[in-house]
C-alpha cells in the first residue's frame, strides 16, 4: 500500500500514515510528467496545488484508490473524471475552515479601523487622529455568499457583534443560529458586507462581475478568502473608483498562478490595489495557520482511516 506525497505537509502525516499500514514515497521536485511515468506504481496521492490532477494523469494512474488534497478546494482535481474510474476524492475543509472565518474577520476589523495605514503612519511619528477614525461593524447586515464549512465559520465568528447576517446558499435549509438563509437579491438589496465563500467551478468562476456590482443597492464593503479568479478585478477597481464599493479585503487574487503563487505579468489593476487604502491584501493565508497546518492532516487521516475501515476499497 504506497502513497505518493508532492506536497509538503504536516510531520505528522506520514508516521500516521505509516501506523495505517501505507508506504510513503516522496517526491515534491518532480515535474507532473516525471510523476506521471511512475504514479501506476501508487494507491494513494497526497497533494496540495502543485499541478493540477486532469484526466490525462489519472488515465495513468492504474492502481490509484484515493486522492487526498490537504486544503479544501478541489477545483485542481478532475473530480468527475475520478470518480468514473472509481477514484475516491478526499478533501479537508473542515480543517481549515475556522481559520478562515478568523482571517476574513480580521481582515474586515483591519479595514474598517484603517489599522494598517494608521500603524504605518505612526511608525513614522504621523500622530492623525481624525483622518484614522474608524467604522463600527455594529448595525451593520453582513451577507455570506456560500454556507459551506467557511462560510459558516464565518458566521460563528461574526456572533459576538450585533450584526445582521444573511447567507446564500444553492442548497436549501442552510440557516442556523448565527445566519438566516435569504434569496441572492435579498443580499444585494440588504447587505452593508459581502463575504465569499464559494468553491471554484464553472458557475462562480467571476462570480462578482460588473452585473454584481450593479445589483447592490447600497456601496458595500466586499471580502474574498475563497478564489481570486471569483472576482473581476477591473470591474472591482472601477467600483472603488466610482464609490460603488467602499472597501476590500482580498487574500486571494485573480493574478495567482494554479499553484498560489503570484503572477504580476500583465496586471493593470495590482498598482491600484497595493496603494488605495481602501484595499486590505494578504498572500492567500487566510486557511493557513499553525493550527490548521495540523489540522489539515488530521482531518486527511481520519478520512483516510474511514475508507480503510470500509475493508475493500484497497482490493
Amino acid at each position: 500500500m504506497r502513497i505518493l506525497h508532492v506536497d509538503e505537509n504536516h510531520p505528522t502525516l506520514l508516521p500516521q500514515l505509516a501506523v495505517l499500514g501505507f508506504e510513503n514515497t516522496i517526491d515534491t521536485h518532480s515535474s507532473k510528467e516525471q510523476i506521471e511515468q511512475k504514479i501506476t506504481a501508487f494507491v494513494g496521492l497526497v497533494i496540495r496545488s502543485r499541478f493540477p490532477i486532469d484526466n490525462s494523469f489519472l488515465q495513468k494512474a492504474k492502481h490509484l484508490k484515493f486522492i487526498a488534497r490537504v486544503g479544501s478546494g478541489l477545483e485542481n482535481i478532475d473530480v468527475e473524471a475520478a470518480n468514473k474510474l472509481g477514484i475516491t476524492i478526499l478533501a479537508a475543509p473542515e480543517g481549515n475552515s475556522p481559520a478562515v472565518g478568523e482571517h476574513a474577520l480580521g481582515m474586515l476589523l483591519s479595514l474598517f479601523n484603517k489599522l494598517p495605514q494608521a500603524h504605518q503612519e505612526v511608525q513614522k511619528g504621523i500622530w492623525q487622529r481624525e483622518a484614522n477614525r474608524g467604522e463600527e461593524l455594529g448595525g451593520k447586515t453582513v451577507g455570506i455568499i456560500g454556507y459551506g464549512h467557511t462560510g459558516k465559520q464565518f458566521a460563528r465568528k461574526l456572533a459576538g457583534f450585533e450584526v445582521k447576517v444573511l447567507c446564500h446558499d444553492i442548497l436549501e435549509n442552510m440557516s442556523d443560529q448565527y445566519a438566516q438563509q435569504v434569496s441572492l437579491k435579498t443580499i444585494q438589496q440588504q447587505a452593508d458586507v459581502v463575504s465569499i465563500h464559494l468553491p471554484l467551478n464553472k458557475s462562480t468562476y467571476h462570480y462578482v462581475d460588473q452585473a454584481f456590482i450593479d445589483s447592490m443597492t447600497k456601496p458595500f464593503w466586499l471580502i474574498n478568502t475563497a478564489r481570486g479568479n471569483q472576482v473581476v478585478i477591473k470591474n472591482l477597481v472601477k467600483g472603488l473608483k466610482n464609490n460603488r464599493i467602499k472597501g476590500v479585503c482580498l487574500d486571494v487574487l485573480d493574478i495567482e498562478t494554479s499553484a498560489f503563487d503570484l503572477n504580476l505579468e500583465g496586471s493593470k489593476d495590482w498598482k491600484y490595489l497595493t496603494e488605495s487604502p481602501r484595499v486590505l491584501l494578504s498572500p492567500h493565508v487566510a486557511g493557513w495557520t499553525v493550527q490548521s497546518h495540523l489540522r489539515l492532516s488530521e482531518v486527511i487521516i481520519e478520512k483516510v482511516k474511514a475508507l480503510l475501515d470500509k475493508g475493500n476499497f484497497l482490493s
